[in-house]
């Protein structure tokens, strides 16, 4: 006789268990109550040390050092208005992990991003000083830079967008976003965001480390982490500082670094209190930043950041209300030649402020997690060459000059967000829009969709599909700019964008596999051109229509991961592949493009790390990459070397082993090898 099965539910597959006496009910994903106890369910607990994978967090076997909780290798990212386990999301996100970064060479952030595939960093220094980050054929002004969530962007120029002020050692894990992300990150993800979050205080305790190497480069940076109060109430304290400089290994493109951050929150049981500040200053030489004809260029830059927000936890958590506040300014000092002083020399500065406030809601019921949301954010620049003039009654003096702001204009953003997702056994389904009114556009609000879907077919297979649309809005550079160089235009339109995607992933024990095909469609494209080969200036233009079509896959895997392989000496090894066609049209007469047309078709990255000898381990990565317009094929190798103990830890590390030299942006030469040693002690 057939028997009656009663239990016939699937097993729990746990990806991360914390050592807290709450943590078997929070991976549950439900509210467990035990007499009067509630516990969070996992979709409002946030994965706090949790170590992902530079493909949306593949399992790892190991221990983090600030929490001491076991990590299975899964995480909440930003794929979404909503935070969702990366398995679960519509939407795939690369996070370039603590992992990553610790086993990198890299010295900046926009050296961590060289090894993602759809990344696309182009350089006039080293240590991120002078960089150019896009994404996806994109050009630098379409990613949207955040810190922890908050938008970094310059409204001013892209050029400026990777002025962090946050040290390597600072960071927990970037988030890569690609594609438009409009109703996720805002107007400035016209093809990608770019979300770096900081670490979060364990414990207290203190670090210093210390950095030297070629080209006269040397720095310092410390950090010291303070944790106060009971479970119930935690609070949470990390001060950072740092200082770098170097002659920089090419001509005019030496350069002086200094910043200093925070970061603090506290974490009750129904609510989260973070908040942020900060501060970067640059001082370099700007190698042919506008124009091969002026070699000697020159730059400084500060930027000062802070913002505050919270997570409010309400109706047995089903209910959370984020309140948020931020504001950041930037100072730009720029001459055209260095040294030469006054407008009719091509020097101008530049004062700018972004500030706003959001608030978001987020609701988990029965028909799924459903997001409203909006963003109310103002910007302003002062300059001598920027904007319209003003009165000279209300000039402003410049500190420790002889001139004044003579120019200013500002502009107000209003951004509705709504998003509903849907999460059922085997599939995920993220749509919303965002609504969004300029005060310098024409034309009222406007509305920018999108749509994203995952199909789990079983726990290890994945595969989703995406339509996103975005705008952008010219910025002040755009504008205004008018000089020996370049020369911008008011008749400049907003860029538009609609982006496609069809992936699958694989994650099966060590082995990870990711495949994608994207489709993005731009208009009214703003670039900076010669329309005539005997053109002297750059021009803004909208150059027409601009269509992409890539494909990318990727490869990790982690041998110690198979049964039996415990003890083989190499932990990592991880392929990556993109690839890039490009059509354009337009009316337009063009001979040149300085940004849009010069996009990666081919790139090609590598990566094995391994074990040496008891603590000592190394990093190898090798880069390959065409640049379409005129660029000569390169290929990159990088090394790192590290013997890491538990109180302190010693490097060294070789960029461009090879001693190749290359170009990764107009005339300027990148240095040849490049090498570096240093140590830090924990306390």
């Amino acid at each position: 006789m057939k028997s009656k099965r009663f239990n016939n539910k699937q097993p729990l597959l746990f990806k991360h268990f914390a050592r807290k006496e709450w943590s078997l009910f929070a991976v549950l994903g439900k509210v467990v109550i035990i007499g009067t106890l509630s516990v969070a369910t996992a979709d409002h607990s946030l994965a706090k040390s949790t170590h992902t994978a530079t493909m949306e967090g593949e399992e790892s076997t190991s221990v983090d050092d600030d929490s001491g909780g076991v990590v299975l290798g899964e995480v909440e990212v930003n794929g979404s208005r909503v935070p969702m386990l990366s398995q679960l999301s519509a939407k795939t996100v690369t996070v370039i992990t603590r992992d990553d970064i610790q086993q990198s060479g890299a010295q900046s952030v926009s050296d961590l991003l060289k090894l993602t595939t759809g990344a696309d960093v182009r350089q006039r220094g080293g240590f991120g000083v002078q960089t150019d980050i896009s994404i996806d054929g994109g050009t630098f002004d379409q990613v949207a830079i955040l810190l922890n969530g908050i938008d970094l962007s310059s409204s001013q120029t892209g050029h400026n967008a990777a002025d962090f002020p946050v040290g390597i050692d600072d960071i927990e894990r970037i988030e890569v976003l690609q594609g438009a992300a409009a109703r996720i990150a805002g107007t400035n993800a016209f093809s990608g965001s770019i979300n770096i979050i900081t670490r979060k205080a364990e414990r207290t305790g203190a670090t210093v480390e210390a950095q030297g190497g070629s080209y006269g480069t040397w720095g310092a940076a410390a950090a010291a982490t303070l944790t106060h109060g009971a479970a119930n109430a935690k609070g949470r304290h990390r001060l950072s500082i740092g200082y770098d400089q170097s002659d920089g290994g090419t001509d005019n493109s030496d350069f002086k670094k200094r910043r200093a951050y925070y970061h603090g929150g506290i974490d009750g049981n129904k609510y989260r209190l973070q908040w942020q500040a900060g501060i970067i200053s640059k001082d370099y030489g700007a190698n042919t930043f506008y124009s091969a004809k002026f070699p000697n260029q020159y730059e400084e830059t500060r930027r000062i950041i802070t913002s505050a927000g919270a997570d409010i936890r309400m109706a047995q958590n089903r209910l959370v209300i984020s309140p948020a506040v931020y504001w950041h300014r930037d100072y730009d000092h720029f001459q055209l030649t260095k040294g030469l002083t006054g407008a009719q020399a091509g020097e101008n500065y530049h004062r700018l402020d972004n500030y706003g406030a959001s608030l978001n809601a987020t609701l988990n019921s029965a028909w799924g997690k459903t997001s409203v949301g909006i963003d109310i954010k103002a910007d302003r620049i002062i300059s001598t060459t920027y904007g319209e003039l003003m009165d000279s009654s209300q000039w402003k003096s410049i500190s420790g000059t002889d001139r004044s702001y003579c120019r200013k204009d500002r502009r107000t953003s209003t951004t509705l967000f709504a998003e509903h997702n849907i999460i059922l056994d085997q599939w995920t389904l993220s749509a919303g829009v965002m609504a969004n009114y300029n005060s310098a556009i024409s034309g009222g609000m406007r509305l920018y969709p999108g749509i994203d879907i995952a199909y789990r077919p079983n726990q290890e297979w994945k595969i989703f599909a995406a339509v996103n649309s975005a705008m952008r809005a010219p910025t002040y550079t755009d504008l205004y700019t008018n000089n020996s160089a370049q020369k911008g235009s008011h008749d400049l339109k907003p860029e538009k964008n609609l982006t496609s995607r069809l992936g699958a992933m694989l994650r099966k024990q060590a082995l990870t596999i990711k495949a994608e095909a994207f489709y993005s469609h731009a208009t009214n494209l703003i670039d900076w051109v010669y329309q005539t080969q005997e053109s002297q200036v750059y021009q803004a233009l909208n150059i027409g229509k601009l269509d992409n079509v890539g494909l990318s896959a990727n490869i990790e895997i982690r041998p110690q991961q198979i049964n039996g392989w415990s003890s083989c000496p190499i932990t990592a090894v991880k392929l990556g592949y993109a690839y890039i066609w490009q059509t354009h049209d337009t009316e337009q007469q063009i001979s040149k493009s300085l940004y849009a047309l010069e996009y990666l078709r081919h790139k090609l990255t590598a990566q094995i790390d391994h074990h040496i000898w008891k603590a000592l381990k190394a990093s190898w990565t090798l880069r390959w990459q065409e640049r379409m317009n005129g660029y000569t094929p390169y290929c990159k190798i990088d090394g790192k070397i590290m013997w890491e103990a538990q109180r302190y830890s010693l490097w060294l590390s070789a960029d461009n082993i090879t001693n190749h030299r290359y170009y990764d942006l107009g005339a300027v030469q990148q240095p040849g090898i490049w090498i570096m040693a240093g140590g830090k002690v924990n306390f």
